[in-house]
C-alpha cells in the first residue's frame, strides 16, 4: 500500500443505476489504469491503487435512473496515464468497453492546445479525463 498522505484521497463512489453494465465498463478502464478488484458484493464492486479506490455500488436508495454530469454533482474523474500513446490506445479501445469518446471533433485537444487528454462518457453518463503527462512547448 502507498503511503498516506493528508489530503490524498480515500475513495470515490458512484451510484449507478445498473451494475452489471457499469462493471463491464469501469472494470476495464480501471484495470488498464493499474487498479486491481478490491471489493466485491451483491450491489457493488471497488477496485483500488495504492492506497486509494474507486466504488461502483447499485444502491436502492437512488433517486434516479442517469447520471448527467450538467447537473450539479459530480461532473468527471480525471485519471493521469503514463504517455500520449496510453491515452490513444485506450480512446481507440474504449468504444468496445461501453465508452464514448466526447469532444471527438477537437480530440486529443479537447481541454487546450497544451493538453493532451481523452473525454470518454460510459452509458450512464459518468465522464473520465485520461490525460497525458505535459510536455515543453518545443515538443509539441
Amino acid at each position: 500500500m502507498s503511503k498516506v498522505t493528508t489530503g490524498m484521497l480515500h475513495h470515490v463512489e458512484l451510484w449507478v443505476p445498473d451494475l452489471p453494465r457499469a462493471v463491464a465498463g469501469w472494470g476495464w478502464l480501471l484495470g488498464e489504469l493499474g487498479y486491481t478488484l478490491f471489493q466485491n458484493w451483491a450491489d457493488g464492486r471497488s477496485w483500488r491503487l495504492g492506497s486509494t479506490y474507486l466504488v461502483l455500488e447499485q444502491s436502492p436508495a437512488l433517486s434516479a435512473d442517469e447520471h448527467d454530469r450538467r447537473r450539479p454533482g459530480l461532473n468527471h474523474l480525471a485519471f493521469h496515464v503514463e504517455s500520449r500513446a496510453m491515452v490513444d490506445a485506450l480512446a481507440e479501445r474504449a468504444p468496445r468497453h461501453g465508452w464514448t469518446l466526447l469532444f471527438p471533433e477537437r480530440h486529443p485537444h479537447a481541454g487546450g492546445e497544451r493538453h493532451y487528454a481523452a473525454y470518454l462518457e460510459d452509458a450512464d453518463g459518468f465522464e473520465v479525463e485520461l490525460v497525458a503527462p505535459e510536455t515543453s512547448v518545443n515538443a509539441l
